[in-house]
């Protein structure tokens, strides 16, 4: 596999994620297709952009590596332009370091939460204009710099090496000396004491059935982690390993013989070892067809296959319950009717029985607002949201001690900047549902905007990062499932659905 537009792509969008004021300045490469042209601009190719990748590497005292570059006159940190035999972004900057300083990539790991991430675009200088170079077919073009981040390990021997023409001399520069003033912003921000040799790397697989493969781990307790849990396949990073992709795929084939072709960064899992302390667990997703049984297991006591809405019946921890439905959420997937033993089909099997006494249900208010030209808007949720992340769903919120119709004005304004009137509001649908047998019910109440004033704007960016307005009839795929039961419903006139019961 090698690196294309998306993994590019990618990066950049769950990194203005994160820095959603940055937008305004990488907007223009993203809204102008830079990213998007076939085959991609992951590489020398004579497009009006190309992506660099930079290593921004920190010392034990914190300082951060600086080479002397002679032909542009000023200090910047290693790296340089991706190469077709790159599989990743990371994978082409520890490339780069190697190349340009000698420092091998077991010499350096990723800081947590930055393993798939960059830790600095620098819009200002690192989207620029660059002259051809001289020798060669490069025209003019502009460079946008993806910058990771990873700490040199203390016990490393790793003596710099100038390799590069055009490095003269590198340095080992202060946080408040580093050249670039976004980059210095962020590095100044940081929590040095985090320490990231504990990065580990999982595989989150599906299948087209929709189903993930879990691990169930032996029952050995004060010996390994979560013993007698069902996980994710995976492990810690090896000295060996050049970036975490190499951990999960080194684990995924001594574990089980598995080899995935296709694997693509999804996010970061912070778990918790048996002393409280925090873990960060790089995750990469990968679809599987195959039978689990078939597999050479050498840990663990099986592998096998679990549909979302089982994993209530299981022993697994909560960060790796919440990753599948996550993932489940944006990839849906025909839901599987396979006969059991009994007759059963797996939906009838997880019906609940009848409650006894009163559940109280949560009421969630949801605006349904339709142009004239009746496209529907929708937001898209924060990676880091408790809720759907990273997919669509309408403007919504909880009624609080407030009357329905008042939440919902206050909604719109809080998180969109729209007014609306009560007059001109009126309830449209209904939905009763629950996301898994055992969860708390919740009655979703859909009211349409007959007119209003102003247009969406990100008042709330820590919950949604974009607004857009969509075809009813081309809805995203990744949207939240009840949302578009309800907008189904609302465009075929009816007033009520029910999902989840089954």
């Amino acid at each position: 596999m090698t690196l294309s537009h998306a993994h590019i792509r990618t990066a950049v969008e769950t990194y203005l994620a994160r820095h959603p004021h940055e937008r305004p300045q990488l907007g223009r490469l993203l809204d102008a297709g830079a990213l998007d042209r076939p085959p991609g601009i992951a590489g020398r190719l004579p497009f009006s952009a190309h992506v660099t990748c930079g290593a921004i590497v920190v010392d034990p005292l914190g300082r951060a590596l600086h080479v002397l570059n002679l032909a542009r006159g000023r200090a910047l940190a290693p790296g340089g332009h991706t190469e077709p035999e790159d599989e990743s972004p990371a994978e082409a900057v520890l490339r780069e370091l190697h190349e340009e300083t000698g420092i091998p990539p077991q010499a350096v790991a990723p800081w947590p939460g930055y393993e798939t991430v960059p830790f600095d675009i620098d819009i200002d200088i690192d989207i620029r204009d660059i002259d051809p170079h001289p020798g060669n077919d490069d025209p003019s073009h502009r460079c946008v710099d993806l910058r990771f981040l990873f700490r040199l390990h203390a016990a490393a021997e790793a003596p710099v090496v100038l390799r590069g023409e055009q490095a003269a001399r590198v340095e080992w520069r202060s946080v408040d000396e580093v050249t670039s003033p976004s980059l210095r912003e962020k590095l100044l921000k940081l929590t040095h004491a985090v320490e990231p040799e504990t990065a580990n790397a999982s595989a989150l697989i599906c299948n087209d059935r929709g189903e993930y493969l879990l691990h169930l781990r032996d029952y050995l307790p004060g010996q390994i982690w979560e013993p007698g849990m069902w996980s994710l396949l995976g492990g810690g990073r090896e000295p060996q390993d050049a970036t975490l992709e190499h951990t999960v795929r080194r684990e995924l084939d001594e574990e089980a013989g598995l080899h995935i072709a296709d694997l693509t960064p999804f996010g970061t899992e912070e778990a918790t070892d048996d002393t409280g302390a925090t873990v960060p667990i790089a995750i990469y997703a990968g679809r599987w067809n195959g039978d689990p049984r078939e597999l050479h297991l050498t840990e663990g006591v099986m592998l096998a296959w679990f549909a979302p809405y089982d994993l209530h019946r299981l022993r697994i921890s909560p960060t790796t319950s919440d990753l599948v439905r996550r993932h489940a959420a944006s990839h849906p997937a025909g839901t599987p009717r396979i006969a059991t033993q009994h007759g059963t089909s797996p939906e009838e099997e997880r019906r609940p029985a009848c409650p006894r006494g009163t559940v109280l249900n949560v009421i969630g208010v949801h605006l349904y607002l339709e142009r004239p030209d009746g496209t529907v808007l929708l937001g898209l949720r924060h990676p880091d949201s408790a809720f759907a992340p990273s997919t669509w769903h309408v403007l919504a919120g909880h009624c609080e001690q407030e009357s329905a119709v008042t939440c919902l004005i206050r909604e719109a304004r809080e998180e969109a900047g729209l007014e609306i009137e009560p007059g001109d509001v009126e309830l449209v649908h209904v939905v009763h549902h629950i996301d898994r047998a055992g969860d708390q019910p919740r009655m979703g109440l859909f009211f349409r905007a007959r007119t209003w004033t102003g247009e969406p704007e990100l008042r709330e960016p820590d919950k949604c990062t974009q607004w857009k307005f969509w075809d009813p009839a081309a809805l995203p795929e990744d949207l939240v499932p009840y949302t578009r039961v309800a907008i189904e419903g609302i465009r075929a006139g009816r007033p009520y659905s029910e999902t989840g019961w089954a």
